[in-house]
């Protein structure tokens, strides 16, 4: 159990930063001051220390938050790992901080506790320490995004045997019935008019689906999700070489986050008519898979050359997005783990974000900083749009120079959202490649958070 009801039982957790060490120790009383000259605890991030009662046991606990100019400037980075290296007793916070810190430490103190242990048999996981939500949190809030986030990163670590096109659209189906959605899954003859979608699939033995979820007020703004849900890619004919291939069930993180945002959309019973794209697909090779040279014919009517089949992703995103894109909704937004590029120029921590909108990058620039869920704006250059010319089609699917892949990429999507003004796309990566407090190596849920703050403050 994370969270603790009642305080009586409590041990006090103290929350210091380096400049606020000293009055905090002299508040304290003299066996204290002694033990954590002893420890010679300075309050350095991250650092704790566990305090003696007088009976010899623990009787309270203080963590260092660095070079912070105050408690308000917490993050829920601070907080996470918390319920391991405490001990495995019940705290409350015996320092005050104001709401929206209270809610980062909260939620930080949740998501710390995510384990990924459905392929282990090490037993029942150890006892951990317990928090009693803090005065002034979003206790709400708190618990949906440590779901959310916990959904994404279930769905992305699970590898691609069991979590291929079909069992993708079970989770989708299973999260719509627990949250009163409506969700239809197309396969088969059903995806004729997603042509794009079929063929990158045809090479699988696990044939294609597109996942349709739909929830909200009829009346409510629209706000459209599309997810890229690429279970695996091997890169098709022009085939990924072995280490490129490693991480690739990974590459439905887009679709996962997509899942993530949705869940705590409908959680929070946000104020919106939700809908959300997914197609599902697997890049394999095999004598059905699509072949560099072939020319396919879009759902929007673009013809596409295509130049390199490892560049699948943006075209299963271009034929939900299309249809997306014929209900012109209040807010399109598409997430998908889509290039190399982005993550050469930006790294493994920063998606790129992309829009028309330069108004609806920087608010969610903003929302990202305060979420801990970092985003960076890229440019729709249009002088790069030629590289996407073709002498056989309307367009190629890749470029003929190796220069600004991610920006290429998007400019790519944005020939297939035509009527909708308001779109963003992010590039991620949806992976942690170092164990970190909170952030285990494995699956990340980026953009869950900063994006729904977005959609919380558009629509109250």
């Amino acid at each position: 159990m994370l969270l603790s009801a009642a305080a009586a039982d409590s041990r006090p957790l103290w929350v210091v930063t380096e400049a606020e060490l000293q009055g905090w120790i002299a508040s304290q009383p003299t066996p204290v001051v002694a033990w954590v000259r002893a420890h010679g605890f300075q309050a350095e991030r991250h650092r704790v220390l566990s305090l003696p009662s007088p009976e010899g046991g623990v009787g309270g606990a203080v963590v260092g938050l660095g070079a912070l100019a105050g408690a308000h400037e917490l993050t829920l980075w601070h907080a996470a790992g918390l319920s391991d290296r405490l001990p495995a007793q019940s705290w409350h916070l015996a320092t005050p901080l104001p709401p929206r810190a209270a809610t980062r430490f909260l939620l930080g103190w949740l998501m710390g506790a995510y384990r990924m242990s459905r392929y282990r048999l090490d037993g029942p996981p150890p006892p951990r320490a317990a928090l009693v939500p803090p005065p002034g949190a979003d206790l709400g809030y708190a618990d949906a995004a440590s779901r959310a986030t916990a959904l994404a990163r279930d769905l992305i670590n699970t590898p691609a045997n069991d979590m291929g096109p079909e069992e993708l659209a079970d989770a989708a189906l299973d999260l719509a019935r627990s949250r009163g959605a409506r969700c239809q899954v197309l396969a088969g003859g059903e995806l004729a008019g997603y042509p794009m979608l079929r063929a990158v699939g045809a090479a699988s033995v696990r044939e294609p689906r597109l996942i349709d979820m739909r929830w909200g007020e009829r009346d409510a703004p629209r706000v459209t999700l599309v997810g890229k849900g690429v279970c695996f890619d091997t890169g098709g004919l022009d085939l990924k070489p072995s280490a490129a291939m490693l991480l690739m069930k990974k590459d439905m993180g887009g679709a996962a986050c997509a899942l993530g945002l949705a869940d705590l959309i409908m959680r929070l019973a946000l104020p919106v008519q939700l809908r959300v794209l997914i197609p599902a697909v697997e890049n394999s090779v095999g004598g059905a898979a699509y072949r560099p040279g072939d020319v396919l014919r879009s759902r929007k009517g673009l013809t596409v050359e295509i130049g390199n089949t490892d560049a699948e992703g943006r075209l299963v995103l271009a034929d939900a997005l299309a249809e997306a894109d014929l209900e012109r909704p209040d807010l399109l937004i598409d997430l998908a783990t889509l290039t190399g590029a982005a993550r050469t120029a930006l790294g493994p921590e920063l998606p790129a974000a992309y829009s028309p909108s330069e108004g609806l990058l920087d608010a969610l620039r903003k929302h990202g900083e305060e979420e801990s869920d970092p985003v960076w704006p890229l440019p729709l250059w249009p002088g790069y749009d030629e590289e996407l010319a073709s002498k056989v089609a309307d367009l190629g699917n890749v470029a003929g120079t190796p220069f600004a892949g991610s920006i290429v990429a998007a400019l790519f999507l944005r020939r297939f959202v035509t009527e909708t003004p308001n779109w963003l796309h992010l590039d991620l990566y949806a992976w942690n490649g170092k164990e970190r407090p909170g952030r285990p190596v494995g699956a990340e849920a980026q953009c869950v958070r900063s994006l729904f703050q977005l959609l919380r403050s558009r629509y109250r």
